[in-house]
């Protein structure tokens, strides 16, 4: 069974963790394509990591995203507390903070499947399962990538879970954001992955309660190491 090597890196400021990330990336798509020029014996193997996080106010801007979506100028972004990054993802803009959990995959999909529409069907029924362990019905949108409740019924869908991935040589970077305890009033600020007409949830707000991040972080361990078929160490 195939290892991903697990961090939690707690409360991370995005930068630092956006840099993280690329190196890891780097490095295994360095090791791969040295391995091209090797033979067998001498090819070195490359190694999955799962890195969990929270981070302080950030919006993010992925590749396929508008500017016009994010709704404050820099005046408003430093009375507010909030960093901004344009980023290498793909997707439109999202907020990240306090309360959310984040996920960063970084794997080489040539030892699990070479197929980055699976890859992130996998990502979403992993926060489905999550999200079934504690009573709250979750579901997928045609056409839009997340994870969403009421996902039948138009007027009452709501987002809990956006993703946004790159990926490059059939490895993967970036990953999910779950709203567990988010303070949602901070996706006021922006039109959340560009879409105007759909609400914005966490957890805590569907339960009437906050949630031990502690717990659904090792839920969410247990639902993607079941997916993925490896051990998380």
């Amino acid at each position: 069974m195939r290892h991903v090597h697990f961090r939690d890196l707690g409360l991370l400021d995005y930068a630092a963790a956006w840099d993280l990330q690329k190196r890891l990336f780097q490095e295994t798509i360095d090791i791969k394509l040295a391995n091209r020029t090797l033979p067998a014996e001498a090819q070195r193997p490359t190694r999955d990591h799962l890195l969990f996080c929270e981070h302080p106010h950030v919006y993010t801007l992925g590749k396929s995203g508008r500017q016009s979506h994010l709704l404050l100028n820099e005046q408003g972004l430093r009375e507010k507390g909030v960093q901004f990054f344009p980023i290498d993802r793909g997707g439109d803009i999202t907020y990240h903070g306090p309360g959310q959990l984040v996920v960063y995959p970084i794997l080489d999909l040539d030892h699990h499947f070479t197929d980055i529409h699976r890859f992130l069907r996998t990502l979403e029924e992993a926060v489905i399962g999550t999200l079934e362990a504690y009573g709250i019905r979750a579901g997928r949108i045609t056409g839009l990538t997340g994870v969403w409740l009421d996902a039948e019924e138009p007027v009452k869908a709501r987002k809990i879970c956006a993703f946004g991935i790159r990926a490059s040589r059939w490895v993967t970077m970036h990953g999910l954001a779950l709203n567990v305890n988010t303070d949602l009033t901070y996706f006021g600020n922006i039109v959340p992955c560009g879409i105007r007409d759909k609400g914005v949830t966490s957890m805590a707000h569907e339960l009437g309660e906050a949630v031990d991040m502690e717990a659904v972080k090792q839920r969410m361990k247990l639902e993607l190491a079941d997916l993925f078929d490896v051990e998380v160490v």
